[in-house]
């Protein structure tokens, strides 16, 4: 038999025990694997808010948080014309946004039967990154038209042509969109008279989308805004917005390394222990090797390449068990999984197998030293 042939062969002599050790490394794996890429999705998704069709600035009141769904809307909606004057704007629209609770419907959003409503004038839709639909565009006015975005379609199960109840009132689903953000693609699209007039906020509007002339700067808009309006409205720009999500990303990809180090700290243990058992009960074997002129370093590698292939080995079933756990949650979880899709990146699994090899090397070291120091006589005294 050959040197790599009984690398590959040794690890599985004690099938349990080394099933064991593999479980363990592979939870942690897994873990990586699974939180990796459901962030990676979220990151992307972030990223598309900043495509160069929509606003760069995103005006609210002051003090009410930004980006906060189903707003109450109280912005004067004066304010729209007001912002257009303003050094450095090219465009603007008063967006009105609330949700609705449809108790017959699966839902277009992270809770079941939760709809996400926009009002905004159809001429302004590529200021919420809208740039084309699938069908025709709402008429603006007091109108029954509304366009649906992919996800939300999926979850009603509804298409261009059909009609959905909101308020109390029939609506045709004129048209149907894909933006690429999970928010925007979670939701409904009507002229903003008729939500304002549904939700009984004529006049007002719950936020302001700028984009900026294409020789100003977001941050001096953004301040100049503030200044205009201080104790009114509070500007954000797109950029510093994408930057707070993948602030809060980063956060989460922390958490998952303290949670994947825990278990990749047990599974460590039992590699160790599977790999010192395996020199006690091999001390004949080894013995005789030397015994017949293998060198230390030859004993060495032979335990610590064994100590790698069952971490390796444990870098792919974490590395499944991950994308299945997260595929498998995703379809169960189906509100979120609509709105959420899984990057699959070299880069993750590459760190995923790093972690692995970098386990293997750690829990080998001690046993493959113990047994490369195991004197010859040994096995003429072992019984």
């Amino acid at each position: 038999m050959s040197y790599l042939s009984l690398i590959l062969k040794n690890p599985f002599r004690n099938k349990t025990r080394s099933s064991l050790a593999i479980i363990g490394i592979a939870i942690g794996i897994a873990t990586i694997v699974g939180l990796g890429l459901l962030t990676g999705g979220l990151k992307a998704s972030t990223e598309s808010t900043l495509k160069a069709g929509a606003a760069e600035i995103t005006v609210v009141q002051a003090n009410s948080g930004m980006g906060i769904v189903g707003s109450t809307g109280t912005i004067d909606e004066s304010r729209v014309a007001d912002i257009q004057e303003l050094s450095g704007v090219k465009d603007v629209a008063g967006v009105l946004t609330t949700t609705y609770m449809d108790s017959n419907s699966s839902g277009g959003s992270f809770r079941s039967g939760q709809i996400f409503i926009t009002g905004i004038n159809s001429n302004k839709l590529n200021l919420a990154n809208i740039e084309s639909v699938n069908g025709t565009i709402f008429s603006n006015g007091n109108t029954n038209e509304i366009i649906m975005g992919k996800t939300a379609s999926e979850n009603l199960n509804k298409t261009v042509g059909d009609t959905i109840n909101l308020f109390g009132t029939e609506f045709k689903i004129t048209g149907t969109f894909e933006s690429g953000n999970i928010m925007t693609d979670s939701g409904i699209f009507m002229s903003l008279d008729t939500l304002q007039s549904l939700t009984n906020k004529t006049g007002t509007v719950s936020t302001i989308y700028v984009k900026i002339a294409d020789n100003a700067n977001v941050t001096t808009v953004s301040k100049a805004i503030d200044n205009a309006y201080p104790n009114e409205l509070s500007a954000s720009s797109a950029a510093a917005q994408a930057n707070r999500m993948n602030e809060a990303l980063s956060t989460i990809d922390t958490a998952t390394w303290a949670i994947s180090l825990l278990a990749i700290f047990i599974g460590a243990v039992g590699v160790i222990n599977t790999m010192i058992m395996s020199v006690y009960e091999r001390t004949r074997e080894i013995g005789v090797l030397k015994a017949v002129g293998w060198k230390e370093r030859r004993i060495l590698g032979m335990i610590l390449g064994e100590s790698i292939v069952l971490t390796l080995i444990a870098a792919v079933v974490g590395s499944i068990l991950g994308i299945v756990a997260v595929t498998v949650g995703l379809m169960l979880i189906s509100n979120v999984g609509s709105v959420i899709t899984p990057v699959y990146s070299v880069d993750l699994f590459l760190r995923a197998f790093a972690v692995a090899l970098f386990v293997g090397i750690i829990g080998g070291i001690y046993p493959a030293y113990r047994a490369s120091r195991l004197p010859p006589t040994e096995a003429l005294r072992y019984e």
